[in-house]
C-alpha cells in the first residue's frame, strides 16, 4: 500500500521514497487517515514503528499543503509536546525532513540551551513547534510565543510525560490553546492515567492499537541473569565483552549510579559515555554523537535521558538496575529490535529485585529466560527471586564464557574486578 493511498497529498508522498519510506507501517496505515479526517486520536504502538511519521506527515499535510502558507509572519499552527530534549531534537529533525516539499518551518524549544536563539526563531515565524513543557512555559511567561493559532496538538510519549510529573504544566499549556483544535496522543503503553488524560484533553478520540496484544516487538529476546549486588559490575563487563555484542545501551535508575557505572566500565577497558539530566545539553549531544559514530561502544543512561534516542541498529539493551515502574521496561527494551531488526534485552537481577521482576513479567506475553552465568554463583535467596519457568545454567566446557568476569578480577587491587566488592559500589543502585 503506497502512502498516497492513505490520503496524503502527492507532493508529500513523492520524496518519501528517497528517505526509504516505501510501505507505511501499521501505525501509519491506521493513524494517518484519522489525522487527515480531523478526528482526535489515542494511539498505542511499540517504539520504533514510525509514530513520528504517523502524526507528522498528516499534520504537515493539513496545516500547510491543504491549509496553505499564510501571508505575513507565520504563527504556530501545530504543537508537539515531548518529555525530553533528545526526543524534541529527533522529532524536529524528522518533521523538518518531511516538510521540505511544503516549505515547512519547524522550531525546537527545550531547556539546557540558551533561550535567545529560540526567541529569534519564534519572532521570524514558524509553523510547528516541538517543545518540552518546561521550556515552553518559560516562553509563555516571557510572552515570546503565541499559541492562540494552534490547530493540532500532539502529545508524544504521553505516558512518559505523566510519569515525569508533567501533568500540571500540560494543563497550563492547554489552557493557552484554542478549545477548537485536534488533539493526538501517541504512546507505547496506554495506562489508566493515559486514558484519563485523553478523556480530559480530547473529544471522542478514535482508538488505534497496532500492538496486537503485545507491548514489545517480537524481534526482541529477553533474558535475566541473577547476580548479587556486589558482583553486578563484573557481570556487566562480562555481558558487554562476550562476542557478538556490538554497541549497547545500559540503563541505571539514578544519575549518580550512571556516573559510577560509566567510570567502572572505562576502568575495565570498555569505551563508555554517560548521559543524564545533570549533563549539559552539549555534553549529552557529544556523548550521543560519539556513540552513533562508534567512538564509544556503550552508552550509560537514566530513563529520562534515554527517551527519544534515535538509534536504529542497537543490538543490546542492558538493565543494570531494573526500573521501579514496570512499564519503563517496555520503553527501555523498545530501544532495541526496532524497524524489524533483532535485539536483546538483558537484565541483571539481584534478590531485592524480586517484586519488580514479577511486575515486568506480567507485561510480557511469555516467560523471560533466566540464565545463571558460570563464575557468578547464585545464593539460595537470589535464586528464590526467579520463577521456575525459563531457568537454566550457562557455562560448562562447551561455552564457559568465564574469561570476562575472571579477567576483571585479575587486574589488581585497583582494577575493576575489585571495585564491586567495596561497599561504595552500592551507590550505583541508590
Amino acid at each position: 500500500m503506497p502512502f498516497v493511498s492513505l490520503g496524503l497529498s502527492p507532493s508529500l508522498c513523492h520524496p518519501l521514497a528517497k528517505l526509504g519510506y516505501t510501505t507505511p507501517t501499521p501505525v501509519q496505515t491506521q493513524s494517518i487517515p484519522v489525522v487527515l479526517s480531523g478526528r482526535d486520536l489515542l494511539a498505542r504502538a511499540q517504539t520504533g514503528t514510525g509514530k513520528t511519521a504517523a502524526f507528522g506527515l498528516p499534520m504537515i499535510d493539513r496545516l500547510l499543503v491543504r491549509g496553505g502558507v499564510p501571508a505575513g509572519v507565520r504563527k504556530p499552527r501545530g504543537l508537539v509536546l515531548v518529555p525530553t530534549r533528545e526526543l524534541a531534537l529527533q522529532v524536529h529533525k524528522s518533521l523538518a525532513t518531511y516538510g521540505v516539499p511544503a516549505n515547512l518551518r519547524v522550531t525546537a524549544i527545550f531547556g539546557g540551551v540558551s533561550i535567545v536563539p529560540q526567541k529569534k526563531e519564534l519572532q521570524r515565524g514558524t509553523d510547528i513547534i516541538v517543545a518540552t513543557p518546561g521550556r515552553l512555559l518559560d516562553h509563555m511567561e516571557q510572552r515570546t510565543v503565541d499559541l492562540s493559532g494552534v490547530q493540532i496538538l500532539t502529545l508524544d510519549e504521553a505516558d512518559r510525560m505523566l510519569d515525569m510529573g508533567f501533568l500540571p504544566p500540560l494543563r497550563r499549556i492547554l489552557k493557552a490553546l484554542p478549545r477548537e483544535r485536534q488533539t493526538l496522543l501517541f504512546s507505547a503503553t496506554i495506562s489508566q492515567e493515559v486514558v484519563r488524560l485523553s478523556a480530559d484533553f480530547t473529544r471522542d478520540p478514535m482508538r488505534v492499537d497496532v500492538s496486537a496484544g503485545q507491548v514489545m516487538a517480537p524481534t526482541v529476546t529477553h533474558r535475566v541473569h541473577p547476580v548479587s549486588d556486589q558482583r553486578k559490575g563484573d557481570l556487566l563487563t562480562h555481558v558487554l565483552t562476550q562476542a557478538p555484542v556490538g554497541q549497547a545501551l545500559v540503563f541505571c535508575k539514578t544519575k549518580h549510579g550512571s556516573n559510577r557505572v560509566g567510570d567502572y566500565l572505562e576502568r575495565a577497558g570498555v569505551k563508555a559515555a554517560v548521559i543524564h539530566g545533570n549533563k549539559s545539553q552539549g555534553a549529552r549531544t557529544r556523548a550521543l554523537g560519539d556513540f552513533k559514530a562508534g567512538r564509544v561502544n556503550v552508552l550509560v543512561a537514566t530513563d529520562i535521558a534515554a527517551r527519544g534516542l534515535d538509534i536504529v541498529q542497537l543490538p543490546l539493551v542492558v538493565n543494570f538496575d531494573l526500573p521501579l515502574v514496570a512499564e519503563d521496561y517496555i520503553h527501555r527494551a523498545g530501544r532495541t529490535g526496532r524497524a524489524g531488526l533483532t535485539g536483546r534485552a538483558v537484565s541483571l537481577v539481584s534478590p531485592a529485585d524480586r517484586e519488580l521482576l514479577r511486575d515486568i513479567q506480567r507485561l510480557l506475553p511469555s516467560p523471560v529466560e533466566h540464565v545463571v552465568v558460570e563464575g557468578f554463583p547464585v545464593t539460595a535467596s537470589s535464586h528464590e527471586a526467579l520463577p521456575e519457568a525459563g531457568r537454566r545454567h550457562q557455562g560448562g566446557r562447551s561455552g564457559r564464557g568465564s574469561s570476562g568476569p575472571r579477567s576483571g578480577a585479575r587486574q589488581g587491587s585497583g582494577g575493576p574486578g575489585r571495585r564491586p566488592s567495596r561497599p561504595g559500589w552500592r551507590g550505583a543502585r541508590t
